[in-house]
């Protein structure tokens, strides 16, 4: 098995007796089918897989949180290499969780079937890292991350998994998930030394060109980049028997009142929530669905037969904008604006309002809002306001990795809002009676405002393209917005498209 031949290979653990104080942990095989991203099968992977459920804090593991690629980064990357013409290029480690190394003392049982048959009664001190170890994603985020700062590549403080290395010879940008690397930079000679030197030193798979990234087809063309989960969405229209239904504009009826106990409930409620997790992740390159599914997440706990006609709603819009996708286009200009918008008292059950943002960087939008407040605002001044607060927040956070980048946003970030009583408010430093009810921290966009780092601009209702996170939209709007937001029908006639 080649699953074994990497773990002898590594020297993932050595056979010892157990100490009389410490346990030995259980461990299993794990068998899946790996597909192509038509959905054929690619081959079969075995993993073993450790019983991290037995294992003990301060025993046999300490700290466990390991930095992931913020979805925002990526987008952003995409966008920059995009307009700049590079390249994307990904490599994929292979037995990623087996290069970390242990510094805890951990103990498992000899695995299933390949029990030394002369040390039955021996058991595994793991010196490598196992899937499902709590600890494993840190271990291997360590190593990896050692590796690169001592081959001269920086860190960015607002996203650990974000490496860029400048030199005569240009600048190159790693970002890592898990195990998948993206790669770009402005010199492909570079990239591909880079790359015989990451072979050396991992065992990794050239995957070449980026193509298929965690579930999202990436189409690289001369007129630009798409973000699109075609084939994801696909899948999960075919699960759920949605293949032949009919198609419909919008995903969600324009003034929809859906109440809470109302209606007969729904029998499976795990496939309610399972189908939520997976319109959830199609919002990563689908903006326009935040907001419809939004809504139909705050009935996840007691979902009734309405709320599940919502969702199939939204099922039958993806399969009518199943070749949507965030496009990038190529040669734009790399400026930051943003938009700020909020459906005052909009839900009738909490009298709760929802806030939505959106930023683009190039032809894109790489980070977008859709959230329903915790608070009740008095007025709908407060709420763009503190809508406006939030934005102010996410744009400071936002320069920071896009400076790493090498892309400084020079000047004022010009965000649009649409209610002239907020803009007002924020550039006014006398407290009125109507306002002092705000919390101190809401005022962070005032202080931004005064150092001339954020211009907040009147925009008319008609161009508000937050309005598309914050209600429920007819088709022309809806249309308007998605094209602003710049997700686009693909071009069939792309190289590489689907």
């Amino acid at each position: 098995m080649k699953r074994w031949a990497a773990l002898d290979a590594n020297a993932t653990w050595e056979l010892v007796a157990l100490p009389e104080d410490m346990k030995a942990i259980g461990c299993k095989w794990v068998y899946k089918i790996k597909h192509n991203v038509d959905g054929s099968m690619n081959r079969y992977k075995a993993r073993l897989v450790a019983k991290s459920y037995a294992q003990t804090y301060g025993i046999d593991y300490e700290e466990t949180y390991s930095p992931v690629a913020k979805m925002t980064i990526i987008r952003a990357i995409v966008a920059m290499a995009a307009a700049k013409g590079w390249s994307l290029y990904q490599m994929d480690v292979k037995n990623v969780f087996l290069h970390g190394d242990l510094h805890e003392e951990v103990y498992m049982e000899q695995p299933p079937g390949y029990v030394d048959q002369t040390h039955p009664n021996l058991v595994c001190r793991l010196k490598k890292a196992l899937y499902n170890l709590k600890q494993t994603l840190k271990a291997c985020s360590d190593k990896v991350s050692q590796y690169f700062v001592t081959s001269g590549f920086k860190t960015s403080n607002a996203n650990f998994a974000l490496y860029v290395k400048k030199t005569g010879h240009g600048i190159i940008i790693i970002v890592i998930y898990v195990d998948d690397l993206i790669i770009t930079g402005n010199s492909d000679t570079y990239i591909f030394d880079l790359k015989k030197l990451l072979k050396q030193k991992f065992e990794m798979k050239d995957l070449r060109e980026l193509r298929y990234f965690l579930g999202i087809k990436v189409i690289q063309s001369p007129k630009g980049t798409w973000l699109l989960q075609k084939q994801y969405a696909l899948n999960k229209l075919t699960e759920y028997g949605m293949t032949g239904c009919k198609l419909i504009s919008i995903p969600l009826e324009q003034n929809v009142k859906l109440s809470a106990d109302e209606g007969d409930l729904v029998e499976d409620t795990t496939m309610y929530k399972r189908i939520l997790g997976n319109l959830i992740y199609m919002t990563i390159t689908r903006p326009d669905l935040s907001y419809a599914i939004g809504v139909v997440s705050q009935f996840m706990q007691s979902p009734r037969k309405s709320h599940l006609d919502a969702v199939r709603r939204i099922l039958r819009y993806i399969k009518h904008t199943l070749q949507c996708g965030i496009f990038y286009e190529a040669k734009s200009q790399l400026q930051v604006h943003g938009y700020t918008n909020a459906n005052w008292v909009g839900n009738v059950l909490d009298r709760r309002s929802t806030s939505g943002f959106m930023f683009s960087f190039g032809s894109g939008v790489v980070s977008w809002s859709s959230k329903k407040q915790p608070i009740v605002a008095l007025s709908s001044t407060e709420i763009e306001y503190k809508g406006a607060a939030i934005v102010a927040c996410e744009i400071v956070w936002l320069q920071k990795p896009l400076s790493h980048l090498g892309q400084l946003v020079d000047g004022l970030v010009v965000i649009y809002c649409d209610n002239i009583s907020s803009i007002l408010l924020a550039n006014n430093l006398v407290y009125h009676a109507r306002t002092k009810h705000i919390k101190v921290h809401y005022h962070f966009i005032r202080e931004k405002i005064l150092a001339k780092e954020i211009d907040l601009i009147h925009v008319s209702t008609e161009d508000q393209v937050a309005n598309i996170f914050t209600k429920a939209l007819g088709v022309d709007k809806l249309r308007k917005f998605r094209k602003m937001l710049g997700v686009l029908e693909v071009d069939l006639n792309l190289r590489g498209s689907v």
